[in-house]
């Protein structure tokens, strides 16, 4: 595990990227010189998210729009009507190039939805860019810092350390072999329970869930004689192929945002600066995907052309979607939300073999901002409860008291309290850089008769990140 280094900036109000009310937006912001994949994976499920090495949480109780961290649970997913009828479409352009308009298409069913309307926007997975604070991170050496953490780390567990011989907690010399018998799939062992309680009458009701196309059954047809191909790509954002294709995909991103946002990039430093900055290094263990964990580009290559790009990090826990442009030419195919079912399938395709890699993170759900519910249309689908960090299914029973107020606690139980929560007792291990040679915790930097230390600040950016966090990362204290 790599240690995670930031610098907390605090609180501050901005114009709301929702609402458009002016400084009605509050939330809290820090830098991040370097993330640890499973420190970012604890940060998303406290509500925190990135955009390039700035990372920030809304104060939900007292921003204009609160924001509820959203997730869909990729092996519990079905497909939708409107899911269906999007991916025929694509096969069908695919298969013969003819460009249907969304009304076209309805596949007999007779359902109209909104993501299939004329004018409606498109589902595109990302937020809008968060205004950054009118402040600069302090310039340190990250890997000299790192080094220092990672010693300081080091010493600290040998000095806690048990005796050699000495019984630790949690010891149990007759516990039972592991066994090496391997695991069954997750979808197989939820069959076997199926069956086990239905009895008989589960082989009648399997059939039926069986006879029902997957999402995978749409998206691997035979392609051969198709008159397009459509290849997807994934590239890691510091790999020689994200740097060669960087001119196509700086040029598609160029014509996403002039024609659906009317926000031309200043350059293709800009773009790099907001979609391809990550604090996060290309973590590969033995036990994760392939690719390894990280900040990653998906493209999508129609025969020879780039029409869309999603920016998603992979990370111990999920696949989490940062932003997703696309080819406004292609609009007819709905490729924002064809996007979110193509990442649903990494996701699906990844949870095969990492062991609890089965999330896709949509970003933020925005109830009190029409146009964002879009996310919570996807089945399976959990919002985060701002207080408790509990996750709750989104349903009709959610949303009803999100149209009474925009803020609410979500978990219903007065008793549920945040697992992570930290307190002022935990100060103590909280570690602190405070010059370019020097790392310590806080406890020893007070026995030294500490001054230069906002205490306060302190422990509001612990309390937001988690006692966890705020015990494994390291917390800049320098001017």
């Amino acid at each position: 595990m790599s240690v995670s280094i930031v610098q907390y900036y605090g609180s501050q109000r901005s114009k709301c990227g929702y609402c458009a009310g002016a400084n009605c937006s509050l939330s809290h912001g820090m830098h991040a010189y370097r993330l640890d994949c499973q420190d970012y994976q604890d940060l998303i499920d406290r509500g925190w998210r990135r955009c390039g090495n700035y990372c920030y949480k809304l104060s939900n109780q007292e921003t204009c729009c609160p924001c509820y961290t959203i997730k869909c649970d990729g092996l519990e997913f079905k497909l939708s009507k409107s899911n269906k009828r999007i991916l025929r479409r694509m096969n069908r352009f695919l298969r013969d190039g003819k460009r249907e308009s969304k009304l076209e298409t309805g596949d007999g069913d007779g359902e109209a939805d909104a993501d299939d309307a004329i004018g409606a926007p498109e589902v595109t997975a990302g937020e809008p860019q968060p205004p950054l604070p009118d402040k600069s991170p302090t310039v340190i050496n990250v890997d000299h810092v790192a080094s220092l953490a990672t010693a300081q780390k080091k010493h600290t567990k040998q000095a806690t350390a048990p005796a050699v011989g000495a019984p630790t907690l949690g010891s149990n010399k007759s516990a039972a072999p592991i066994s090496n018998k391997p695991c069954k799939k997750a979808k197989q062992m939820r069959l076997d329970r199926r069956r086990a309680k239905l009895g008989d009458s589960a082989s009648i009701s399997t059939k039926s869930v069986s006879q029902e196309k997957s999402l995978r059954d749409f998206l691997y047809l035979d392609s051969e004689t198709n008159k397009h191909q459509l290849k997807l790509r994934l590239v890691h954002v510091h790999d020689d192929e994200f740097r060669r294709t960087l001119p196509q995909s700086f040029a598609l991103y160029k014509k996403y945002q002039i024609s659906i946002h009317n926000d031309p990039p200043k350059d293709q430093a800009a773009y790099k600066e907001h979609l391809q900055l990550t604090p996060m290094k290309n973590e590969k263990p033995s036990d994760g995907p392939e690719m390894g964990y990280g900040s990653f580009h998906q493209q999508y290559w129609l025969d020879d052309k780039l029409i869309a790009v999603g920016v998603i990090d992979i990370l111990p826990g999920c696949v989490s979607s940062v932003y997703f442009f696309y080819d406004p030419d292609y609009s007819f195919l709905s490729l924002g939300t064809y996007g979110s079912l193509r990442e649903i399938d990494l996701v699906q395709s990844l949870a095969e073999n990492v062991h609890g890699l089965k999330y896709y993170y949509m970003g933020f759900y925005i109830h009190s901002c029409p146009k964002m519910r879009y996310k919570g249309k996807l089945s399976a689908s959990y919002l985060l409860c701002p207080e408790t960090y509990k996750w709750l299914p989104l349903t009709d029973v959610i949303r009803a008291k999100l149209d009474e107020h925009k803020y609410q606690r979500l978990n219903e139980d007065p008793a549920a309290r945040d697992a992570n929560e930290f307190l002022a007792e935990h100060l103590d291990d909280v570690m602190l850089l405070l010059d370019a040679q020097t790392c310590t915790e806080y406890k020893h930097y007070m026995r030294l008769g500490g001054a230069d230390c906002d205490v306060d600040t302190i422990i509001e950016y612990s309390k937001l990140v988690g006692k966890a966090c705020a015990w494994r990362m390291l917390y800049v204290n320098m001017s």
